[in-house]
């Protein structure tokens, strides 16, 4: 009896120790211990503990008192405090691979990308030079006196919770067993889709001290799709990520926009992918075709040729546009979620496109004029999905403080 005891009071300080920090990770303002009680409902003795806890671990500190109470003491802020825990991210992508460090304050703690031709990339030398980055950070990360609490993996396919990559064709790979590589078995990450891992990133405070006010907030509603060689998209709902049954759901890329359009590369016809992918933009735009279309070279020289009102180009930007706008409109219409984040390729054009994808989609969602959809450009638009597997990493920490922290 005593030790279920024990379990149970375990699991509510457990509990409560994650409420405390993500209240005060998603905060815009400083808080307080009595903030703190009030934002939470436990108790002010509840509250004293548990912040005490966090305070011996080096996970909080006090900031500069300000102001006065009711009470008439003055208001002792309590700060995430840095240089302590970190989470670490990877991603393997269409252009290379690489790992980012994130402090649980928001700091970048460090960030190193390898740039590459993935095309036809040997998976296992990918992994192997992904672990040596991963094992460099760790020992730079242990002479910084930092805690690694937790590592993400991005990828551009689709994952099972066995840790399966089914398939990620833009890279030629299919049917990978995650768990035959060292990396993988020694951090043991958690692994996503890269999109699900960049609309993560777009969440303020999830699991990283948020900065700013930000486009959204930490338990809205949005939509996010992203242009890259191939496109990706993610459906966040109330703040957290809808996977679906399998874990697979937010696949806006393969959207049919048109049955008799060209054949995508997943074997369907007039799929979002061969409309507004970067691959296929460039090559209906005849700057390249093959494997060559995937390259940075490719796309810099289809928005110079854009810019400069090449008609191939803007007719191919334009048929994107309208492909855009027609699966987010259904997206829209299907999900009911009026916020739609756009990433990638779109960062690089001029932001009146992304105003012109928004006035097409209005119309064409059956709620308007009741409802005005916003689309916007996303808050974190520079290797997004690194920063959100780093963050899943993190949230590790979040979601289970206890497993972390000294207790007398």
């Amino acid at each position: 009896m005593t030790s279920l005891r024990r379990i149970n009071q375990d699991d509510l300080r457990n509990h409560n120790l994650s409420v405390v920090l993500d209240s005060l990770l998603r905060a815009t303002d400083q808080l307080s211990r009595a903030d703190l009680a009030k934002e939470t409902g436990l108790t002010k003795a509840t509250m004293s503990v548990l912040v005490s806890l966090l305070m011996d671990n080096g996970v909080l500190e006090e900031g500069v008192p300000t102001g006065q109470s009711l009470y008439g003491r003055p208001s002792i802020p309590l700060l995430i405090r840095g240089g302590r825990l970190c989470g670490i991210g990877l991603q393997v992508n269409t252009d290379g691979y690489g790992i980012a460090v994130l402090d649980i304050n928001g700091a970048t703690v460090d960030e190193q990308w390898v740039d590459a031709d993935m095309t036809n990339a040997n998976a296992d030398e990918v992994f192997r030079n992904l672990d040596e980055l991963a094992k460099s950070q760790e020992a730079s990360l242990d002479r910084m006196g930092y805690t690694l609490v937790g590592s993400g993996l991005a990828l551009p396919g689709l994952v099972t919770d066995d840790l399966r990559l089914l398939g990620a064709r833009n890279l030629g790979w299919e049917q990978l067993d995650l768990k035959t590589f060292d990396v993988v078995r020694r951090l043991n990450p958690k692994v996503d889709n890269e999109a699900n891992a960049a609309a993560l990133a777009q969440i303020p405070g999830y699991a990283t001290q948020r900065r700013g006010i930000g486009l959204v907030e930490p338990t809205d509603s949005f939509i996010y799709l992203s242009t890259d060689v191939g496109i990706g998209g993610a459906v966040v709902r109330d703040g957290h990520v809808v996977r679906g049954d399998h874990g697979f759901g937010g696949e806006l890329g393969h959207v049919s926009v048109d049955m008799r359009g060209p054949i995508c590369r997943c074997g369907r016809r007039g799929c979002l992918e061969v409309y507004a992918g970067r691959r296929s933009m460039v090559s209906a735009a005849g700057i390249a075709s093959s494997d060559a279309a995937a390259t940075r070279e490719s796309i810099n020289e289809l928005i110079d040729h854009w810019r400069q009102r090449d008609s191939k180009a803007v007719a191919v930007v334009e048929k994107a546009l309208e492909a855009m706008a027609s699966v987010i409109a259904s997206i829209i219409n299907v999900c009911d979620i009026d916020t739609v984040m756009l990433g990638g390729l779109w960062a690089r054009f001029e932001p009146d496109l992304i105003r012109r994808i928004g006035r097409m989609v209005r119309p064409q969602a059956l709620s308007y004029p009741e409802v005005q959809a916003r689309v916007m450009m996303a808050d974190v638009v520079a290797r997004p999905a690194l920063i959100g597997a780093a963050e899943v990493g993190l949230r590790n920490f979040v979601d289970n403080p206890l497993e972390f922290l000294e207790r007398e």
